[in-house]
């Protein structure tokens, strides 16, 4: 059994241009997430796609409708590939947390695999939802190429954890740029090879560098 799974995260949104927390807020495609979802397609146009699921969340499924049409391919919606929920720092720039909550984003920014602001998700708890999704997904379709449209937090996790890389260090170790593709190889469900990690050269002409979004690293 080898099934590709073509990782992807969605495309630009106006609150990630922002620097803002927006894991559960349901924003949609900024036109310039559109336009990075569109050069994506004409990429992906005739690698042999046969199904793509998505994320519930419009930034999402936008994207993957997008990816999806020259193949004219339905998507399914899997709610276990939602991002994470940052409770009541949703909407919130980094700035903001930091100084409306100074204690829980210091403990957030020393373990945010197992701390999670009021009202919100661990990384271990988006971990717990996405894995079992993913595995499933990957079940339904041996010696298939799929497509998974999901978000930056739970994909980063998703990588972490069938790489067997140490998930408190998700957010330093990992980026994952707007519309940006990687590319898993899976031998079986728990077994996994990386083939190609946050490529943007479908709509970027040099390499994505890191920001520092939602970090201080």
């Amino acid at each position: 059994m080898t099934t590709r799974v073509l990782l992807i995260r969605h495309g630009a949104t106006v609150l990630s241009a922002e620097d803002r927390f927006a894991g559960s807020t349901d924003v949609e495609l900024s036109n310039e997430g559109r336009r990075q979802a569109q050069m994506l397609a004409a990429r992906l146009a005739e690698m042999p796609i046969k199904a793509i699921y998505t994320s519930p969340m419009k930034r999402t499924r936008e994207t993957a409708a997008i990816v999806g049409s020259p193949a004219t391919l339905d998507t399914v919606a899997e709610p276990g590939l939602r991002e994470i929920d940052h409770g009541h720092w949703e909407g919130l720039t980094r700035k903001d947390v930091e100084a409306r909550f100074p204690e829980e984003y210091a403990a957030w920014e020393e373990d945010p695999f197992t701390f999670a602001p009021e009202g919100g998700e661990s990384g271990l708890s988006v971990m717990a939802r996405s894995l079992p999704a993913l595995r499933a997904i990957v079940m339904r379709h041996p010696q298939q190429t799929i497509a998974i449209v999901s978000h930056k937090a739970t994909i980063r996790l998703l990588l972490s954890s069938v790489l067997g890389i140490d998930a408190r260090g998700y957010r330093d170790r990992f980026d994952q740029a707007p519309a940006s593709l990687n590319i898993l190889d899976f031998k079986s469900t728990v077994r996994a090879r990386l083939m190609l990690y946050n490529d943007i050269s479908h709509y970027a002409p040099q390499t994505h560098r890191t920001q520092g979004q939602l970090s201080k690293w």
